[in-house]
């Protein structure tokens, strides 16, 4: 008992060592640390709390934050459990950790080239988080970041010598308070040539990243900037995160790996990726042929890839994979079928030196060839080797541990029986009798919907009648008339500390139902003007839309006076929460705004020409804009939404509703409404996201020009575009990209509706940066002369109290 008084005494107390220094003439002893110049990282000796038997650690942490995170630990195997121990630096360049008992515990073996084995060298805390032994000549002889515990810090380099056949592991705490090596380990994979990432259970794949490819990498790379050297032997992947946020990879005691940032205002680390979680995302979850389909946001579900059908007959259990609907035949011909989007399976044979064309021919010569994809490796960040950038990859049998990845993903090329013309004809008849069908079904069941609501008022209490489900359409989504008593339960009474946000229509509340699903749910105020019209307008609306980039609408409730819509729950927050915060635009870099950019654009594409009806959402802006886990974007919102008939072309209102600043100058003075209505609203988004700013900034942020708009065109105009984009994202900004949003956003932000280009155009522009684009005309600013001269009369910007903005994710 005496000793562990002795072993905590040491740990509170000691010489207390502050700087970044270690030198042969000052070791380091409990109570004492390191601190990086910088104040992030701190060195020391710890021991866990909750530790059964006093066990004392050396390891790295970060300093300037108030929750104790480690990075890095020396002996995680090996822990003291003497009252006292040592770091020193040895006179031969070494560092040894040693108990009281004089014991080595943990030592550096370094051998140091030219014969300098002799030469005083330091031990150096870096603001990098690494902890370095350093020559007088600033050469260093060895680096903690070179032998990761659990984390990855930036500028760590993941490398695989795939000559060699090996890869450096970063390997997970067996437990919550135990940081020896548990069973999780995640590294390059040496047998597909350092391509892609996995997760190791022992020695099983638990998780596959995807191989790398021109849409900008895999998966894991996803939030951060990845710089992907390739020498011809060993390949490796370093991280930086934009604006020096806080951030890190951890892989966890269960086998997740997630990238976090911390998080200022809230103390505590936001999770923005994690993979591969508890869905069928797990490797090879889905069987042979079988994919996991993630694009339905939260969402995960196996299906077959196109041609194939589940193996047991009922897609009960994907384990057994699925079948080929038509067999191969290798006398009967065959085609190939493209399937975008996709994480490609695993198991592949790299093929080096081939065009596009010679990789198809690789794959078309072989009847046992069942697949394959084509990359230009020379399009992302990279430095591969300059021989050869080309990546062609062909399968030879069964395709495994597939994914439906969206925008990351890539073209997976699928061999299929027969000729691709017949099959054809019969998919296009089946489409024109199904389309009218289906279509007349939605309407229907929309129609249904509301009715069983609008009686569920008479009925009172009666939770059978009011739970009926309601079959919406396909993957498994119910638009449900959920009992008022379960959205008391799930959201705790609408208790304070549920709430996500307010605005005029009312308040927005996280729930859990009884199955355990996260929702949001927006209860609309008593005296909210929209009432029961909005509420109408949102489940008829968003009901019969399915994109993701619109968020999507689970249910519905009218008890008594009470009108409430349940949505998917989001856990990032609204676009403005990070784009317009000082503490949090950094976990947008530029890579990332230009997705949501594109993301939002397809969205409206679809609302105007993709979807069953045409729809003006007349109230586009950054707080409706709600970010998913992976920061995918959302449009949300419909309350003021109007559908457009086949033969409109615009529509007006006495009542303008909406948002000032947003709103385009015919709909603000006259009420004219129409698809460039929402061109003009995304057009003020774009210059928003690219600079940072809001379109309500006040002048000394604008250089003292009148406007958001009167900003980017004059900058745009002097031909110093580049002083408008947000400086937090210059680093990683492709400045092409960026001037061709602010051109973009101009010509979206034009006085008249016909000059502003239709959707279809701007998504175009916005995946073509060489595409030629017109000159835009000078705005008028009026946007700027009105939010003063609301300001002036003490008004809000929203017009109405129609601003339905509030229903964030967090």
């Amino acid at each position: 008992m005496a000793s562990l008084h002795v072993f905590t005494f040491l740990l509170l107390i000691g010489f207390c060592l502050s700087d970044d220094l270690l030198t042969s003439s000052r070791p380091l002893y409990p109570g004492d640390k390191l601190v990086s110049s910088d104040g992030t990282f701190a060195l020391g000796f710890f021991s866990l709390t909750n530790s059964t038997t006093p066990s004392l650690y050396l390891g790295i942490w970060y300093n300037s934050i108030p929750e104790r995170t480690y990075v890095w630990i020396a002996n995680r195997d090996n822990p003291i459990t003497t009252p006292s121990a040592k770091l020193a630096v040895t006179n031969t360049s070494d560092l040894v950790l040693s108990d009281s008992n004089r014991r080595t515990v943990w030592a550096t073996n370094n051998l140091i080239a030219g014969g300098a084995a002799a030469a005083p060298v330091v031990g150096v805390l870096q603001s990098s988080g690494s902890f370095v032994l350093q020559l007088p000549d600033g050469r260093h002889v060895w680096q903690s970041l070179e032998h990761p515990t659990d984390t990855i810090l930036p500028n760590f380099k993941m490398w695989t010598n795939y000559k060699a056949h090996a890869a450096v592991r970063v390997v997970a705490w067996k437990g919550p308070e135990d940081p020896s090596s548990g069973v999780f380990a995640l590294s390059g994979d040496p047998d597909s040539w350092g391509l892609q990432i996995i997760i190791w259970q022992g020695r099983t794949r638990s998780w596959r990243s995807g191989v790398w490819n021109d849409a900008g990498g895999s998966g894991i790379t996803r939030f951060i900037y990845s710089n992907i050297v390739d020498d011809g032997e060993v390949i490796y992947a370093t991280y930086g995160t934009a604006g020096g946020s806080t951030s890190n990879w951890k892989l966890d005691h269960t086998g997740n790996v997630s990238f976090r940032v911390w998080n200022n205002r809230s103390s505590s680390w936001s999770v923005l990726f994690e993979r591969p979680g508890s869905g069928c995302l797990h490797y090879g979850a889905c069987g042979p042929f079988g994919y996991c389909d993630i694009t339905g946001g939260r969402d995960q579900e196996c299906k077959c890839l196109d041609g194939f059908e589940p193996a047991d007959g009922f897609a009960l259990n994907f384990s057994r994979g699925c079948r080929r609907i038509e067999a191969m035949d290798c006398g009967g011909g065959s085609h190939f079928m493209t399937l975008p989007g996709m994480k490609v399976p695993d198991e592949f044979l790299y093929i080096r030196n081939r065009s596009f064309e010679e990789c198809v021919a690789e794959c078309e010569r072989s009847c046992s060839c069942t697949a394959y994809a084509y990359a230009n490796l020379s399009t992302i960040p990279t430095m591969m080797s300059a021989s050869d950038t080309s990546r062609c990859l062909v399968w030879m049998g069964d395709l495994l541990d597939s994914e439906k990845a969206g925008d990351i993903g890539e073209n997976l090329y699928l061999r299929l029986a027969g000729s691709p013309v017949n099959k054809k004809k019969k998919i296009g008849m089946a489409i024109k009798i199904l389309l009218p069908v289906m279509a007349g079904l939605l309407t229907l069941t929309s129609f249904i919907c509301l009715v069983a609501v609008c009686k569920s008022r008479g009925a009172g209490r009666n939770k059978e009648a009011l739970k009926a489900p309601l079959a919406f359409w396909d993957q498994n989504l119910e638009l449900s008339c959920i009992s008022f008593e379960d959205i008391t339960a799930a959201t705790n009474s609408f208790h304070e500390t549920n709430m996500l946000g307010r605005g005029g229509f009312g308040k927005v509340y996280k729930g859990t139902l009884e199955d355990g699903k996260e929702v949001a749910v927006k209860r609309l105020s008593k005296g909210s003007e929209q009432g029961i019209e909005q509420l109408r307008n949102e489940v008829i609306l968003i009901a019969s839309l399915q994109h993701k980039n619109l968020v999507r609408l689970l249910g519905c409730c009218i008890h008594e006076d009470e009108k409430l819509l349940i949505y998917e729950y989001l856990p990032n927050k609204s676009l403005d929460k990070f784009l317009f915060d000082p503490a949090m635009k950094s976990m947008l870099d530029w890579p990332k705004r230009f997705e949501i950019i594109k993301g939002v654009a397809r969205g409206i594409l679809y609302l105007h020409q993709d979807s069953r009806m045409m729809i003006i959402h007349r109230d586009l802006k950054a707080s409706n804009i709600l970010l998913d886990a992976e920061m995918n974007p959302k449009i949300s919102d419909f309350g003021i939404a109007r559908i457009f008939g086949s033969s409109e072309q615009q529509a007006s209102t006495t009542r303008v509703v909406g948002t000032y600043g947003y709103m385009s100058p015919e709909y603000t003075m006259e009420g004219i409404f129409s698809v460039k209505s929402d061109t003009y609203s995304f057009g003020i988004l774009l210059l928003e996201i690219v600079s940072g700013l809001k379109i309500s900034a006040p002048r000394h942020l604008l250089m003292d020009y009148p406007s958001l708009t009167a900003y980017a065109w004059n900058l745009w105009k002097d031909g110093t575009a580049r002083d408008f984009v947000d400086t937090s994202v210059l680093d990683s900004c492709s400045l092409d990209e960026a001037l061709q949003c602010i051109h973009i956003g101009l010509l979206c932000v034009q006085d008249s509706p016909s000059d502003r280009p239709l959707m279809s155009l701007v998504v175009s522009m916005l995946n073509n940066v060489a595409m030629p684009r017109p000159t835009p005309r000078q705005p008028l600013f009026f946007a700027q002369r009105y939010h003063d001269a609301l300001k002036a009369r003490g008004e809000e910007d929203s017009v109405n109290n129609a601003s339905l903005s509030i229903l964030e994710g967090r």
